[in-house]
Formats: structure tokens, sequence, C-alpha cells
């Protein structure tokens, strides 16, 4: 973990005119790039034949269709691995853990040609047909308008990390409509705290984003429901039903995800045949099952309206669009998760309802309310932001009735996804790259903190050739109790003290022991410090005190306490 640059601190009056232009430009600039990218994605859907408009436009002509089908999702597929192959510095795909991970721990976005090879393969991804979700490489285009910021250095703490949060709150806020969800998904899944300092900036770019989308472009909403209320009171029972089930569902999707990676690399060796052989596996899928394709807006759209789907369609589209998803993404398809889990959750709350409704009789308020609550529910497991899921809904729907409904259904998902997975697919993420917030954003920060930063060149060591009383010598000058014993290759063997003679360490940290670790491993140790060795062959690299592992201790939680708590 790198800590931000000491640079001399602005005044005041500075900061809030540097955090309000920072605002503004990335705000518009994460704006209008989004908009561009679901223009891009949009023209190549209707140029390649992935639109249902387009396919409807050719009926005419079958096996133009169906040659499209197999196709440009199997070309796609190639195209998107040989460019991350050979012009991509990080070779995969770039998303929201990226971003999470450059925020929380102050380091750069990965280099600024991987982020926009990431962004066009995902423009690729999504033109041809792949099941994979839009709202990720958004989040991350926005996330490099902010990195931009880092450049400069002009005495405000943290601007990097606000700067990224405003490009994701702006993108967020223009993809939705919705500039309270964009403010709330950045500070509820990047930032992790609400400090005045960011919260400020993050606000101006999220209005910036909406004002951009909603009154210069004037873009639709995502889907529009008219709603007369909640007609039956038991049906809040039924929403916390189905919240429960829907995490089950959310859960084995994203346990789906997390296996698919591993599977495909050790099906098929070369990675830039494995997004190929994914596209082939969606268009093969996409001529029996068409709504597979893409993000899905128009099947989202068609699970709020009653009967669309029967019982039978809604549980092969959902199989589908989970096996679909998770392969693209394993197999390296630049895209999200989080329209995939739109898309699957509303047609799970479809299928309960039809259930309810049809099966068991029961009178309820109609699908779209049961599909909405659904689809925020899934949605909310997979990214761990339940309040942007719930001001999703109030501020698309603006329905009070709706919200509620769909409040009961998140809460109840995100209880049970939680406790039986983890806060969100993006921590799981994280955590298998070493950074693990499941213990706090604080244990997080001092994990990453390895002991052998720290060590000290004090520390005393005896090897085969000293003797005993050159040794205390050494100690009594230096202030210290026990030295170190070394065989003749460097390799630690044991400790040594004047009144106790030789004997084992009876604590020894490896070179990968984090601070947090260390702390853990301390309690009730008694001396003066503790060996560092090799993971290996165990050959002695230092020691490290107790009294400087309390105070990096102390220094990097007065910090984090800084950050969550700064005012302009």
């Amino acid at each position: 973990m790198s800590a931000s640059p000491k640079t001399k601190r602005a005044r005041p009056v500075a900061r809030i005119l540097i955090l309000t232009a920072t605002a503004l430009g990335v705000g518009a600039a994460a704006s209008f790039a989004a908009i561009a990218f679901v223009e891009l994605v949009s023209a190549l859907n209707s140029a390649l034949l992935v639109a249902p408009r387009a396919r409807v436009q050719w009926e005419r002509l079958p096996w133009l269709i169906v040659l499209a089908t197999l196709l440009v999702p199997t070309l796609g597929g190639l195209a998107v691995g040989l460019i991350h192959r050979h012009l991509s510095p990080e070779r995969r795909p770039l998303g929201p853990p990226d971003v999470i991970r450059a925020v929380q721990f102050h380091q750069p976005l990965p280099d600024n040609r991987s982020g926009i090879v990431s962004t066009l393969t995902a423009i690729l991804s999504l033109g041809t047909g792949a099941s994979v979700g839009q709202y990720g490489p958004m989040v991350y285009l926005g996330a490099l308008f902010g990195g931009a910021v880092r450049a400069l250095r002009v005495g405000v703490p943290n601007l990097d990390g606000i700067a990224i949060s405003c490009g994701v709150a702006a993108a967020i806020a223009t993809a939705f409509n919705a500039p309270i969800a964009g403010l709330v998904f950045a500070h509820e899944v990047v930032l992790r705290h609400y400090a005045t300092q960011a919260f400020a900036p993050v606000t101006v770019a999220s209005a910036t984003g909406y004002v951009i989308a909603n009154v210069i472009f004037e873009r639709p909403a995502l889907f529009l429901v008219d709603f007369a209320g909640v007609a039956h009171g038991y049906e809040f029972a039924l929403f916390a039903v189905l919240g429960v089930l829907v995490a089950l569902a959310a859960i084995g999707f994203m346990r789906l995800l997390l296996v698919c990676g591993p599977w495909i690399a050790h099906l098929i060796a070369l990675p830039a045949l494995r997004p190929a052989a994914a596209g082939l596996a969606v268009g093969l899928t996409a001529l029996a099952l068409p709504d597979v394709l893409g993000i899905g807006a128009e099947t989202l759209r068609f699970a709020t309206i009653e009967g669309a789907f029967g019982q039978g369609e809604l549980l092969v589209l959902i199989l589908a669009k989970i096996g679909l998803t998770a392969l693209c993404i394993g197999a390296g398809f630049s895209g999200g998760v989080f329209s995939p889990a739109l898309l699957i959750g509303s047609l799970v709350g479809a299928l309960f309802w039809t259930l309810i409704a049809s099966a068991a009789g029961v009178p309820t308020s109609g699908v779209a309310v049961y599909a909405i609550g659904a689809m925020m529910a899934f949605a909310s497991a997979v990214i761990g932001a339940p309040l942007t899921c719930i001001l999703i809904v109030f501020e698309l729907t603006r329905n009070y009735d709706v919200t509620i409904a769909a409040m009961v259904a998140v809460v109840f998902s995100n209880l049970v996804s939680h406790r039986l997975f983890g806060r969100s697919l993006f921590d799981i993420q994280l955590a298998r790259r070493g950074m693990d917030f499941s213990k706090g954003r604080d244990h997080a920060h001092l994990a990453a903190l390895p002991v052998r930063d720290l060590l000290n060149d004090a520390a005393v060591t005896m090897t085969p050739v000293d003797t005993p009383a050159a040794v205390d010598a050494r100690l009594h000058a230096r202030g210290w109790r026990q030295a170190f014993v070394l065989d003749a290759a460097g390799r630690l063997t044991g400790v040594y003290s004047p009144s106790e003679g030789r004997g084992p360490a009876p604590l020894v940290f490896d070179e990968d022991t984090s601070l947090a670790g260390a702390m853990e491993r301390m309690r009730g140790f008694v001396g003066d410090a503790v060996p560092v060795v090799t993971r290996g062959d165990g050959r002695y690299l230092g020691a490290v005190s107790e009294a400087d592992i309390v105070s990096a201790w102390l220094d990097h939680s007065a910090r984090i306490r800084e950050e969550e708590n700064a005012a302009l």
C-alpha cells in the first residue's frame, strides 16, 4: 500500500475551488464519454444484427440472421482476445475491482493504455452480442478521467481518489438518469466513507452527469412503470421471501462466475481463443433464444409486462443468461455483471410472480413490482450496494410504493448473500488478490502493509564465528537484550541472550507477513523484536521491533480516520 505523496496543503478556499473544478470537469467528461459509449454499442448492435429491431428488419433473409447470430459473437470474441493479447499491457479486461483498489490504497489505476484498450474491447464485446454488462466498463471509463487528476500536485489530500469517485458517480448518474444513486454508489462501493471533503465534489459530479444526460441529451429512462400501489399487505412478506430466493440465485451466479475463468483456462490453452469459444456458445444459444444476446434491455422491459413470458420461457432464459454470462466473463470478454444481474433478477421476479399468481392463485399487485424488486435485490447482492439499488428504483420510477417493495426484497437479499457469500462479487475478487475487506476497511489497509518495510537496522545478529563475549558487547552497546542466531548460509536458527544463552525463536515472521497479521500474532509476545525470514529457505532478512509495529499501526489508523472525517 502506498500513501499519497506529501504536498503542502492548499488553503480551504483554494481547496473548495479545486475540488469544485475537478468535480465539474471530471463529471462532464465522464458523462459525455458514457453517452458516447452507449451510442457506439447501440450502433454496433444495429449494424451487426444483434438488436431485436435490426433482426426483425431482415426476417425475409433467415439465412443472414442465422449467419450473423453465429459469426458476430464468435468473431467479436476472437477480436477481443487478440486485442487483449497484443495491445494491452494488462492482457485482461479492467473493471470496478481495479477502481476500488486504486482508491482504497491510493495507487494509480492500471496504465492508461490498458484502460483504453479495455474500454474499446468492452464496446466491441457488447456490440457483438456477448452476454456481459455495460455499467462496469462505464464505471471504469469514468474512473479513467478521474485518474488523470493524479498527476496534479495542488495541495488537496486524497484528490486522486475523490476525482476517480467523481468520474464513477457521473457515469452512473448518466447511465440511469439517477444522480442520487450515482452519488451513493461512489461512496458505498468505491470510497466506502462519507467524508465532507469527498461528498461535496462527488455530489457536484453526479449532478453534472444527470444534467448532461437528462437535460442536454434528454436520454430516456431505463424503464417506465405505471404502478397504482401494493394492493395487499401480505405481499410485503412475499417480497421478503422473494429477496431470500433471489439471494440464493445471486450466490449461485457469483460462484459460477468465479469458477468459470479457471475452468476455461484449463480447457483452452490459448487465451485469444477463449472469448471466441464463448462467443460461439452465445451464438448457438441465441439461435433458439435470441434474448440472451447483448445487454437484453428489451427483455428487461418485457419482464415487467404481464403475460410477456411463460413459466418455461422464464426458467430457460434465467439458466441460459446465468451460464452464458459466467462463460463470457470467465473467457475474457470485456464487460460488467450489473446489466446481466438486472436482467436475471427481473426474470426471477417474473417467474416468482407467475408461480404465486397463477399456480398458487394468490391475488397480487401485478408482475412489475415483483420483477423490479427482484431485479434490484439480485443486483445489490452482486455489487454490494443496497442503498444504490433502492435509490435507482425510486429515481427511475418516482413511485414510493415500488421503492418500498424493492427495499424489502433488497434488504433480505443482502442479509442472506452477505452471510453466505460476502459483501459483493467485487470484494471476493479483491480478496483473491490479497485485499480482504471482510474484516473492515481498516484491516484491509493494514493487511496490505508488509512488515518487511519496517525492518530495524539496529538488530544484533550472531554468526558461527562470533563469540558470546563479542555479541554481549554489541547488545550492551545498542541497548538490546537478544541477538538473532544465523548459520553460515544466513538462515535463522534461533535467538541468543546473555542471561539464557541460545534457544528457539519464540516468534518468526516471513517476508509476506502483513502489519495486521503481525499485530494478531504478537499477542503475549515478549522480546526486543521479531525476526523476518524468507518463506522458502528461512534466510534472515532483518528484524522488526514491537514499537515500530505499534507506531505503524497507529499512524495508518490515524491516516484512515483523517480521510474518513476530512472536511473541505
